[in-house]
């Protein structure tokens, strides 16, 4: 057993490293998979990951590491691995047992920003209705409230009502009460609705509501969810569309934090990281357009068709037989944005999603994507996220570990 006295640089020896979460999480499996690719691109770590969510901590009075990432969530957890006097980095939504105030480096999910992407594609979908689905407020899921929060603001902003409900079951060890009082609010909400839940899980309730109901999704109730867990996503009737909340560059982002206090040796500044979704994932759950302007409904079916282009204003505006200035009023009152602000919406997402999802070299991305050039591209990521293609790569890219 490796010693934690032991100089954790020395080529005679593997640093230990403790990934302390739950792998019965989807959550979590994708932060452990950030790690794991972290560890194998840059260190030669010896990972202790334990998937039984019950035996999480190793025996810590025999287990002699150099280092921790741990989600505070546990309160067993974090009294635990306090005061070991190694180096810690917490990850998670910031709630739970993890002390905002101490100097354990921590690296967020970014609540506000998963909030906005889904109320932006809801309201790019026509509604002009909203409701959120959160859970009831606990240590540990002050998130979901977060996010609440924030869909809620970005629909007032835009001038659409949001309704919030969090209900009184956090789990489904209730199945038939929490499904009940679901139905109940869903029937009471004005149709049709663009509904944001603060997971998949929550989001999957809201579906099997709907289905008990005879409510049609995407029609009546359109439903987006949070973590893109494709076990969810997929095998729910229809296809559920969902936020990825960038988990990997989580565990990614935590495993650099630790290497680099590993590698200094000594006490470091205390580093807060907040890390961007990537954007939605679109599936059939949100797979319609909630508005009776036929002009409207067509322009957003061209701009969806083929993001790679830029829209051509005049000759939509012609096809709908009305003028530039009609066509691009009417649009903005039902979506909210301008034809170009959406467009650019759309390609930054495929540009996002092609760049994190692949292997391919920038140059084919590039042209995938509908520019000339890596260069042009890079203007284009410059001007509307601040960042070069490369720089982007280098950050989402651990998504894949795992």
């Amino acid at each position: 057993m490796q010693r934690s006295g032991d100089d954790p640089n020395s080529p005679q020896r593997r640093p230990l490293v403790a990934v302390i979460l739950d792998a019965s999480r989807p959550y979590d499996r994708l932060i452990i998979g950030g790690v794991a690719q972290f560890a194998r691109e840059q260190t030669n770590w010896c990972l202790y990951v334990e998937e039984d969510p019950l035996q999480k901590l190793p025996d810590l009075a025999s287990w002699h590491g150099d280092g921790i990432i741990a989600n505070f969530d546990d309160r067993r957890v974090a009294a635990a691995i306090r005061g070991l006097g190694i180096p810690l980095v917490g990850v998670g939504g910031g709630y739970g047992w993890y002390d905002p105030a101490s100097d354990i480096p921590y690296v967020y999910t970014d609540n506000a920003g998963i909030a906005r992407q889904a109320a932006d594609h809801l309201l790019a979908c026509g509604f002009e209705q909203f409701a959120y689905y959160g859970c009831p407020r606990t240590r540990t899921t002050g998130w979901a409230e977060e996010r609440g929060e924030a869909f809620a603001r970005v629909c007032q902003q835009a001038g659409k009502p949001c309704e919030v409900f969090v209900g009184q079951h956090k789990t489904p060890r209730r199945w038939e009460p929490l499904q009940q009082e679901l139905a109940d609010w869903l029937g009471s909400l004005r149709k049709p609705v663009g509904l944001m839940a603060c997971h998949d899980a929550r989001a999957r309730y809201v579906l099997e509501a709907c289905r008990q109901a005879g409510l049609k999704v995407p029609d009546d109730v359109a439903v987006i969810g949070v973590d893109n867990d494709e076990m969810i996503c997929e095998l729910t009737d229809p296809p559920l569309s969902s936020v990825d909340q960038a988990a990997r560059r989580v565990g990614y982002e935590a495993a650099r934090l630790l290497h680099d206090r590993l590698v200094g040796g000594g006490s470091r500044s205390p580093a807060k990281i907040v890390v961007p979704p990537v954007g939605v994932v679109t599936r059939a759950s949100t797979d319609t357009m909630a508005t009776s302007d036929e002009a409207v409904v067509a322009t957003l079916r061209s701009l969806r068709a083929d993001p790679r282009q830029k829209p051509d204003i005049e000759a939509l505006a012609e096809r709908a037989c009305v003028s530039r200035s009609t066509l691009e009023k009417r649009f903005r009152g039902v979506v909210g944005r301008s034809i170009h602000q959406e467009h650019v919406r759309l390609k930054l997402t495929l540009v996002r999603r092609l760049i994190a999802d692949s292997s391919l070299p920038l140059k084919t991305v590039a042209n995938r994507c509908g520019f000339s050039s890596v260069q042009y591209m890079t203007t284009f990521l410059q001007r509307h996220l601040g960042s070069t293609p490369a720089r982007l790569r280098q950050a989402e890219r651990p998504r894949e570990g795992g």
